[in-house]
């Protein structure tokens, strides 16, 4: 597949993208089906927060957290796509549409990061699960390599619409409009996170180690189609 390196960062790709990169980013890759490199391989260029507990050995992004890391920039509606790889118990998250410094699962949105088989997670709760939008929404599980092994998963956001996909099986299809409105959630906790339509992506470490590749996000444009 052919790739074309652009600056992201130009107000003409800003445009193009809908401005879902803020001027912050150096250069981005992007592919012919508009998805946009988030991690070049190398360093953890684009990203800020803990940058100790998060490294780059050998390509890959190995997370053994003493806090959370955050993209730069911020975005709305988007697909994220990654790889990532567990360790026995490892436990995580994706935090999306999350404040800078916010805590992903009350100030955002977190998807779940979790070895399901290990002992010590027998007893968590359905929403606790991994692709799990924590607290609120049960993923269907049953989808995760075994640890060790590379997972592929994508992250489809737009507006109150959240779909998670795990090594191509669906795991999370779900509107959140009523946990927005006020509906009761599965914790009984309160998510104001809901609310917001724009935030960072971070990775949401509980000190487990794990890794992660291939990062890319596609913006969607409000008239988009996600698929």
């Amino acid at each position: 597949m052919s790739k074309a390196y652009v600056l992201a960062g130009s107000i003409a790709m800003g445009i193009l993208l809908g401005g879902a990169l803020a001027a912050s980013s150096a250069f981005a890759e992007v592919t012919e089906d508009g998805f946009i490199s988030l991690f070049n391989g190398e360093d953890l260029t684009g990203w800020t927060g803990d940058r100790i507990g998060h490294r780059v050995e050998e390509g890959i992004l190995v997370a053994n957290p003493l806090g959370n890391l955050y993209t730069e920039d911020e975005f709305d509606d988007f697909i994220f796509r990654f790889e990532f790889k567990l360790t026995p118990g490892a436990n995580s998250g994706i935090g999306i549409r999350v404040p800078m410094r916010g805590k992903a699962s009350s100030e955002g949105m977190e998807i779940q990061i979790l070895d399901d088989t290990a002992e010590k997670h027998a007893d968590v709760k359905p929403w606790q699960r991994h692709g799990s939008i924590y607290g609120i929404i049960p993923a269907t599980p049953g989808h995760l390599k075994p640890v060790g092994e590379w997972n592929a998963q994508e992250i489809h956001v737009q507006g109150t619409q959240v779909r998670v996909v795990l090594n191509g099986a669906v795991i999370v299809d779900a509107d959140l409009a009523p946990f927005r409105d006020g509906a009761p959630t599965p914790d009984g906790k309160e998510h104001p996170g809901l609310l917001r339509e724009r935030g960072h992506i971070s990775l949401a470490g509980h000190n487990t180690r794990l890794f992660f590749r291939n990062l890319a996000i596609k913006p969607l444009h409000a008239d988009t189609t996600d698929q």
